[in-house]
């Protein structure tokens, strides 16, 4: 796998990650532990992508 598609395909999870945290947080009885570690998912891929984007 070559470096860009291995950034397609975090960028592809970062995306999905963004509508659960969206569908997530208009739900009134969202759990806020789950929303809270769906965030964190997407940070640490938004980071991944950065780092192997430079």
């Amino acid at each position: 796998m070559t470096v860009s598609s291995h950034v397609t395909e975090l960028k592809k999870k970062h995306a999905n990650l963004s509508s659960q945290v969206e569908a997530s947080q208009r739900n009134p009885a969202a759990d806020t532990l789950e929303l809270s570690n769906l965030k964190r998912e997407k940070l640490k891929l938004k980071e991944e992508i950065k780092r192997l984007s430079s």
